[in-house]
Formats: C-alpha cells, structure tokens, sequence
C-alpha cells in the first residue's frame, strides 16, 4: 500500500480512537492517537496476510494485538497510571491491561476491520 494511504489510516485511526474515548470516558490522552492509529493499521493488516483467518478468530488476534501494544504504551507512557489505570479491574497486569478490557478489545477490532476496509477501498478509489 502507498505511503500516503498508510498515513491517512493512521491518522484517521488515531481520530476515530480519540473520538471513542472522548464518548466513552470524557478525555483522552495524546498518546491514545498514536496508539489507535498504530493498532488501526495493523488490525487493518490482519485482512491482507497470505491466510486470512476468519473472522472471529481474527477479532480474537486482533485483541491480542491491542492488548500487547497497550501493555507496550502503557509500561512506556502510563508508568504513573495517568493515561488510564485498570488496578481495580479483574485479572490485570501490573494496571496496564487487563481481561475485561480484552474482551471488549474483539468488539472494537471487529467494527475496526469494517471501518478500517471501507476507508480503504474508497482511498484506493480516489487514486484512480
């Protein structure tokens, strides 16, 4: 995929992820663009690979993803539980993921390959 296309996923992703936190707990955190644009573009990537698998197990690797880049973000940038805080959740690692929020990561990847192929079919459209 060109360069350009990438970009414009990764920041329509990086919005579309700010937007839901906005609406889910009233604020966000700069880190959260990055995050949501760089989980967009992968789970955008889960479609493309040489097997696709189908698609609740994708959903399913697809939370795992999130799950391991926010663990990542969180050890780099929520050390002081700032961004968000999972400390009181079940089953949680060190505050920074935990199951349930998993659970509801399948949800998210599942709106987010729809999203994530409508976007880019109609940027591809727009090339031509």
């Amino acid at each position: 995929m060109k360069l350009w296309r990438r970009f414009i996923l990764f920041y329509l992703g990086g919005m579309i992820y700010n937007a839901i936190e906005l609406l889910w707990r009233g604020w966000t955190h700069w880190s959260m663009f990055l995050l949501g644009g760089l989980c967009f573009l992968l789970l955008g990537q889960l479609s493309h690979v040489s097997a696709p698998l189908p698609l609740l197990p994708r959903a399913v690797a697809g939370a795992a993803v999130v799950t391991m880049l926010e663990l990542g973000c969180g050890l780099l940038v929520n050390r002081s539980y700032q961004v968000w805080d999972y400390r009181h959740m079940p089953l949680n690692f060190h505050g920074q993921i935990c199951l349930p929020f998993t659970v509801l990561w399948i949800g998210l990847s599942l709106a987010a390959f729809f999203v994530y192929d409508r976007l880019e079919a109609g940027l591809k459209r727009l090339a031509y």
